[in-house]
């Protein structure tokens, strides 16, 4: 496993992390929690030491509080982050409060499931449009400043909402939806953190599951399945996204790795990328994807690569022209 550095902290991140969400089971039909326990602890073997989870993520915080017995008495060796700012209501609705008041009651319940006194990483889930950005970051920073956090993340944030927030409270990661398929951070957000000195962590790097290379062009979602409600699994885009997946198979074979692998590598070696979050419920998956610290593509690998990818831009604006 490989670590880079967490922004301007002094901490070492993993550049492979576990996603916590599919754990929470919402999602992700069969999961359990022997299997849950199990695709945590394995990421001690693997050298995995950030673990990326949610006051939101399950409905009673069941994906902090199965960290919580996952790690118990080896809590030093994890990097462990969590977020505020979301919560399900008493109906199963998924609402937004950026307020500080609700702020510092998320991060004290996510704290007592974790069975912590303080996180490594605090961030505001998302910004929430009927609070102002600056008023969000002065209820972080004060929790910081209090030790409930050794630092503070934003995530799913625009430059603008990122300015805003750093001229409260220093920000030390941000994550965002990044992977081959969705690039636009690109434009403006991986700059900006690159010219702050801010980590960026990917998450969904296998594009909910498309680059694992499992689906075929016929492949038929069950009802109850949430990718349905994704574009990237419909009409035009979804065949186009099948052709991309068609194109890279060889690559990955050629350089002895699996789709996932080879769609998890590309993501941690992109300029300005601190690390990815790969979601998994099983600890087959995360040994998959952990599997990506470990090789490096060769410059002919990383131009087949760059050429599918151009193919596919190209098939994707001809598609919206």
């Amino acid at each position: 496993m490989q670590y880079r550095r967490l922004g301007p902290t002094d901490m070492e991140v993993s550049v492979v992390g576990l996603g916590c969400w599919p754990i929470a089971g919402m999602t992700s039909p069969g999961t359990t929690d022997s299997d849950s326990l199990a695709t945590i602890r394995a990421c001690f073997d693997l050298g995995i030491n950030h673990l990326d989870t949610a006051h939101a993520y399950g409905r009673a915080g069941q994906s902090e509080s199965l960290i919580a017995r996952a790690v118990a008495g080896r809590r030093e060796e994890i990097l462990m982050a969590t977020k505020v700012g979301l919560y399900w209501d008493d109906q199963g609705n998924l609402l937004r409060d950026g307020s500080p008041e609700a702020l510092r009651r998320h991060c004290h319940e996510s704290l007592r499931r974790l069975g912590v006194d303080q996180v490594d990483l605090l961030y505001l889930h998302a910004p929430d449009e009927q609070v102002p950005v600056a008023e969000s970051a002065g209820g972080l920073r004060r929790l910081m400043e209090e030790g409930k956090a050794r630092s503070v993340g934003v995530s799913n944030f625009t430059v603008d909402e990122l300015e805003a927030f750093a001229s409260e409270c220093p920000v030390a990661a941000c994550q965002m939806l990044y992977n081959m398929l969705q690039r636009d951070i690109e434009a403006e957000v991986l700059p900006w953190c690159r010219e702050h000195n801010v980590a960026v962590l990917a998450y969904e790097p296998l594009a909910k599951g498309l680059l694992a290379g499992k689906y075929g062009p016929d492949h038929v979602f069950a009802e109850s399945d949430w990718r349905r409600q994704s574009p990237l699994f419909q009409g035009e885009a979804w065949q186009r996204n099948i052709e991309l997946v068609d194109r890279l198979r060889p690559i990955a074979a050629a350089a002895g790795q699996s789709m996932a692998g080879l769609a998890v590598n590309w993501t941690i070696r992109q300029p300005g990328i601190t690390a990815a979050l790969c979601g998994a419920k099983r600890p087959d998956q995360i040994r998959e994807t952990a599997r990506a610290a470990g090789w490096q593509l060769t410059e002919s690998e990383q131009a087949a690569v760059g050429g599918a990818l151009a193919q596919y831009e190209t098939a994707g604006r001809n598609d919206r022209d």
